[in-house]
C-alpha cells in the first residue's frame, strides 16, 4: 500500500473551506468538547508554573535526572507521555520508563478534573488536536520534553533473558528527557547498524515481548492505517500507512507497563483493567471461510494468532484477511474493582488480544483512565492506601471512558468519510481500481462490500449487481456517486 500522501490529478483538494466546515460540523453532531472552561484553563497556568515538581501529587519525588531517558514517538509530537531507557541487566535487561505524571498537576475535584472527565480522551483530527488536557499542559509543562526537568512516574522493570518480568518497582522521580527522537529516523539507525544502546535495547526487549505474547496466544494486527494528511499548503490527502518495526517494539514497552500494573491491581484487589473478551467462535469460523477463499493457507492446528504474524498487509489477499480478522476484536471496555467489587478472574480478568490481565497506565496527557491506574500502584508498591480521590472515580470510570471512546470513534469515522467525499468528489464517474477487502452474501442480485483503492488511499463501499465480489482480489468499479455534505461515497461494478 502507498506509503506516502497521496495526490491525485488536478484538481487537488484545495476546498479547504468545505473541510474546515464538514470537520465542525462533525464535532457539533458528535457532541465533541472543543474549548475549556476559564477556571480550567486558570488552574492549568497555575500548575504550570508550580514545576518542576508539581504541587497535587503526595510523596516524595525521587531525584532520577541522571538516567538518560530518551522519547520516540511519531515525528512533530509535542503531548510525550513516555520516555524510556533499556539496559543489559544480569543475563537480562533493565527497562526504565517514565510516564507523564499528570496528577501532579491536576487538583481532584477541581474545574480541571471535572473537564478533564467530561473530555476522557485527547481527539486528534487533521486540523489539529482537542487535547485531554490543555496545551500548557499537555504539550509544555507535564510534556517529557527533551532537555527539561519534569515530574514523572517512573516504571521499573527488570527482565530475564526471555523476556519475562522478574522484578517491577514504580515510584514518583523528577527524571530529564536526553532526547526526543521520531520512529523513522530510529528505524533507520536500528536498519543501519547505527543505533545507540538504549535503542538497540528497545528492538531487542520489543523482539521479546513480541515472542511471549505469541507464546501466551496473543495477536498483534498489521493493517494497513488510513490517513488524513494535510500538507503545508492547506490542501488535504489520503495515504495508507504501514507501521514501523519500531513501532511495533516501542508499543510492547508500553504493553509490558500495561501487563505488570494490571497484575499489581490484580494482587491488591483495587484497580481498573482494560479487558476485550475471547474472540467469538462464530467469528472464528467465519473467518477460516474467509481465508479458504482468499487462498491462504490456514491449518485447522494452528491458532489464528500464530497465523496473523505471517501475513503480509501489502499483498492484497493479506490485506483483506487481516482487515476481517479485526472483527474477532471487538468488545473492548474496562472493568473496575475494589472495595465491594471483587477482582475479576479468569477471561473476564483478560485482554483477549494480548493473553493476558492488561492495563492503561502509560498515556496520561491522552487518556483519563491512565491517571487512576497509576495512583493505585504506586500506592500498592509504596504500601499504603489508594487515595480517597482514586478510589472514589474507579466504579464511574468504564461508563466514562466508554462514552468517551464511542464518542471519538463516531468522529475518527466521520473524518475519513468526509475527506474522501472532497477528494474524490471531482471524479464522480471515473473508473478506480483496487481490492475486495470485504463481501456480503449477494441478496436479490446484488452484493455488496468494501474496496481498498490502490490510488488515492480510501476504502469505500462497493455495490455489484453482476454476482458476489471477488474477496481479496482485484476489482474496476466506477464512482457512481459523492456527497460531501452527507459524507457518502459510492463505487459501483462498470
Amino acid at each position: 500500500m502507498p506509503g506516502r500522501p497521496v495526490r491525485l490529478p488536478a484538481p487537488v483538494v484545495d476546498d479547504t473551506t468545505t473541510v474546515a466546515a464538514g470537520l465542525a460540523a462533525l464535532r457539533a453532531e458528535v457532541e465533541l468538547p472543543v474549548t475549556y472552561p476559564p477556571a480550567a484553563l486558570a488552574e492549568a497556568a497555575d500548575a504550570a508554573r508550580a514545576l518542576p515538581a508539581g504541587g497535587h501529587a503526595p510523596g516524595d519525588r525521587a531525584d532520577r535526572t541522571d538516567l538518560p531517558l530518551v522519547t520516540i514517538d511519531p515525528a512533530g509530537s509535542t503531548d510525550l507521555d513516555q520516555a524510556v531507557h533499556v539496559a543489559r541487566h544480569g543475563a537480562g535487561w533493565r527497562v526504565h520508563y517514565a510516564i507523564a505524571d499528570v496528577a501532579a498537576f491536576v487538583v481532584p475535584g477541581g474545574p480541571l478534573d471535572a473537564e478533564t472527565h467530561r473530555c476522557g480522551l485527547t481527539c486528534y483530527s487533521p486540523d489539529g488536536r482537542v487535547p485531554l488536557h490543555p496545551a500548557v499542559l499537555s504539550e509544555g509543562a507535564a510534556s517529557l520534553l527533551a532537555d527539561q526537568d519534569r515530574p514523572a512516574v517512573l516504571w521499573r522493570v527488570d527482565l530475564d533473558a526471555d523476556g519475562e518480568p522478574t522484578d517491577v518497582h514504580v515510584e514518583r522521580a523528577l527524571v530529564r528527557s536526553r532526547a526526543q527522537l521520531a520512529y523513522d529516523q530510529v528505524q533507520r539507525d536500528l536498519d543501519a547498524g547505527t543505533a545507540d544502546d538504549v535503542l538497540q535495547g528497545v528492538a531487542a526487549v520489543g523482539r521479546l515481548r513480541e515472542e511471549r505474547e505469541r507464546a501466551r496466544g496473543g495477536a498483534s494486527l498489521d493493517v494497513p492505517e488510513q490517513e488524513v494528511v494535510r500538507a503545508d499548503d492547506g490542501t488535504y490527502g489520503l495515504r495508507f500507512r504501514a507501521t514501523l518495526p519500531v513501532e511495533g517494539w516501542n508499543a510492547q514497552v508500553s504493553l509490558l507497563t500495561g501487563v505488570v500494573a494490571a497484575r499489581i491491581m490484580l494482587d491488591t484487589g483495587v484497580g481498573v483493567l482494560r479487558t476485550l473478551p475471547p474472540a467469538d467462535p462464530r467469528d472464528v469460523a467465519r473467518l477460516r471461510r474467509t481465508a479458504v477463499a482468499l487462498g491462504i493457507d490456514w491449518p485447522e492446528s494452528v491458532p489464528y494468532a500464530e497465523l496473523l504474524p505471517t501475513l503480509d498487509s501489502r499483498r492484497g489477499p493479506h490485506a483483506a484477511f487481516l482487515n476481517e480478522a479485526t472483527t474477532l476484536f471487538r468488545g473492548a471496555g474496562y472493568t473496575a474493582f475494589g472495595g465491594d467489587v471483587a477482582a475479576p478472574t479468569g477471561d473476564a480478568a483478560e485482554h483477549a488480544a494480548i493473553r493476558a490481565p492488561y492495563a492503561h497506565v502509560t498515556a496520561p496527557l491522552r487518556r483519563l483512565v491512565d491517571r487512576y491506574g497509576t495512583e493505585v500502584c504506586l500506592a500498592a508498591v509504596a504500601g499504603r492506601d489508594v487515595p480517597d480521590w482514586a478510589t472514589a472515580a474507579l466504579p464511574g470510570l468504564p461508563a466514562t471512558m466508554s462514552a468517551a471512546g464511542r464518542r471519538l470513534g463516531a468522529f475518527d469515522r466521520g473524518v475519513l468519510d468526509l475527506v474522501e467525499a472532497v477528494v474524490l468528489a471531482p471524479h464522480v464517474g471515473a473508473t478506480f481500481s483496487g481490492v475486495v477487502v470485504d463481501a456480503d452474501e449477494p441478496r436479490e442480485g446484488r452484493a455488496r462490500g468494501a474496496l481498498q483503492l490502490r490510488e488515492p488511499a480510501v476504502v469505500a463501499r462497493v455495490t455489484s449487481h453482476d454476482g458476489p465480489l471477488p474477496l481479496g482480489g482485484a476489482l474496476d468499479a466506477r464512482l457512481d456517486e459523492v456527497s460531501v455534505p452527507q459524507r457518502r461515497v459510492r463505487f459501483v461494478t462498470p
